[in-house]
This record gives structure tokens, sequence and C-alpha cells, in this order.
């Protein structure tokens, strides 16, 4: 968008016709009588025409400048108090499991529900910084901070199973995380830590790095993944097995409770949902926003304008001498 911020200065354009019209004129002295003139003298010469449509020139450029022209980019809007949330995702080979009935009775594995809710619960998340953390043999930084939701979102769908082992470290994925959020101003932060196991490999320990997240001023919320009872076709008959046996929700819960969140137990698609709006309910989104616009000043190109015509007309007189 293009404006003037001083348009006013558009009222002092007629001001050099004024003064020539109705200012007074200044006397001339007596002239001085010779015996004898060169022929010509006494005769009026034209007014140079250039030089009044330079000088015009000059005056509409100063004014110009003098307006201020600016230009403004596209809005940009800005959360003052945005919060910071990083999901921490399990990748360990148990989300393999295809144990997650969906409404119309496919069963899909574990990860694949995971991405599809977690998609919907990015998206939603307009105004925070979030974040990406995966975690299996070991946890690593997937998508630092950032207020970038599609890349969050295409990043965890690029995830795939085995990238970084079959084992579960729930603490390292943990202290990942916290370690975010060193550098982090904001006054609200968030882990959202999803697994369907219990801590088997890493270097730090589930509750110590919870601990530590406690420290930090860090709220984490746990989710335990996986259907209590999966039908298994045996040889000779099928029977009915817990394929959460492994879950160990006692140390999810033990987490959530030393930060002050909340564990939460996700035993198909639609709970693992619900789970999720309820978390959006518990952390509502910032819907303070600030917004500005990049602004560029005009004012030095009719004013560069103006003076490169000063300089010809004054070359332009001195040459008629």
């Amino acid at each position: 968008m293009f404006e003037f911020t001083w348009f006013w200065a558009g009222l002092l354009l007629p001001l050099p016709y004024l003064v020539y019209r109705f200012a007074k004129p200044v006397h001339q002295q007596a002239a001085v009588t010779l015996p004898q003139l060169p022929d010509g003298i006494g005769q009026h010469q034209k007014r140079s025409q250039i030089g009044l449509i330079t000088m015009s020139l000059i005056w509409i450029a100063l004014l110009t400048a003098l307006a201020r022209p600016v230009w403004y980019g596209d809005p940009i809007e800005i959360n003052p108090d945005h919060r910071d949330m990083l999901l921490a995702v399990d990748l360990s080979g148990s989300m393999s499991i295809q144990d997650m009935v969906t409404p119309s009775g496919e069963s899909i594995d574990r990860l694949t529900a995971v991405k599809n809710v977690l998609t919907d619960f990015i998206k939603a998340r307009k105004g925070d910084r979030l974040g990406l953390v995966l975690f299996a043999n070991h946890a690593y930084l997937q998508t630092p901070l950032t207020f970038d939701r599609k890349t969050v979102e295409q990043q965890l769908d690029r995830t795939v199973l085995g990238l970084i082992g079959q084992a579960t470290a729930i603490g390292e994925g943990l202290g990942v995380a916290t370690k975010t959020f060193i550098n982090s101003e904001a006054p609200q932060r968030v882990i959202v830590l999803l697994s369907d196991g219990a801590n088997t490999a890493g270097v730090i320990e589930p509750l110590e790095a919870a601990k530590l997240a406690a420290e930090s001023n860090v709220t984490i919320y746990t989710v335990g993944v996986g259907a209590e009872e999966m039908i298994q076709q045996g040889l000779f008959s099928n029977r009915v097995v817990n394929p959460s046996q492994d879950l160990d929700e006692s140390m999810l819960t033990r987490i959530a409770e030393m930060t002050g969140g909340q564990y939460f137990r996700a035993r198909n698609p639609q709970e693992l949902s619900n789970i999720y709006q309820l978390i959006d309910q518990m952390e509502p989104i910032n819907t303070a926003q600030q917004t500005w616009r990049p602004r560029d000043e005009l004012f030095r190109f009719p004013l560069a304008f103006a003076f490169a015509l000063s300089c010809l007309l004054v070359i332009f007189r001195r040459a008629r001498g």
C-alpha cells in the first residue's frame, strides 16, 4: 500500500505563483542616460521556457519529498506472548502394531493414527511456536521451535518407523525437548509426549528428565497409545491378547504429575483425537496479536530528482552566460 504521510504538503503547490502574482514588485533604480547605446540593449529578452519548466519540476519534487511518500508491505501478525510447544513422538518398533480401529472398522497402525490426529492438532495451534522431537533408540530434535506450522506438519508426515531404531528412549526424548527450551522466553512451555511402551533405552531416566523439566517450568502432558484387546489369529484358533501390556502407565502418570500436566489413555483414533481436543482446551491458544507492516520511506527519490534538476539548471544558466 502506498500513501503520503504528510499529504497536506500538496497545499503549498500554488505558493510560487501566488508570490509572483500578489507580492509587491521590487522598485528598480533610475536608469542612467548614456549618449549612445549598442543596438538591442533596450529590448526585453524572452524568458526561458526551459528554466521555468525546470524550476516548476524542482518545486513539485520538493513538495513530493516533503509529503513523505511511504510504501507499506503486507501486514505481519505476531503474538507478543506466544506459547512454545514441543511434540515428542515415539518411533519404536511397537508403533507398527495395527490395533487402532477407526470408526469405519479399519485397523491402522499406531503411528498412522498419531500422524492423522497430530496433523489436525498442529493446524489448530495458530499463534504457538511448535517443534517436533522423535525418539526410539535415541532422541533427536527433528524440527526446532517455529511459527511455521506447515513445516512441522510436513516433518511429521515424513517420519517412518525404524528410522532411529526399535527401542523406546522416553527419558532421552524428554531431555532433548527440555533442552530445547533453554533459550526460550515464552511464558508457557509445554511438552506433549506420546508413547506406547516403557523406557528401554537412552542415557537418562524418564523421572530424572521430568524433574529437570519441572525445574525449568515446563508442563508435560503424556499420552499412552494402544488398544487393550486385540484378536490374534493362531494356527488352530483365534485368541484375545493385550497389545499394550508393555505400556508403563504408572511412569507416564508420574511424569505428568511432576510437571503439573496430565496423563491420557488413547485406545483408538477417536480417543486420541478427543485427548488432543482436551489438551487444546487446557492449553488455550493465545488470541492476543499485534499487527505491523514493513515500511519503506521513499522521500529520498523525489529529493534526489530535485537536486539533479537544480544542478542542471545551474549548468544551463552558466552556459548562457
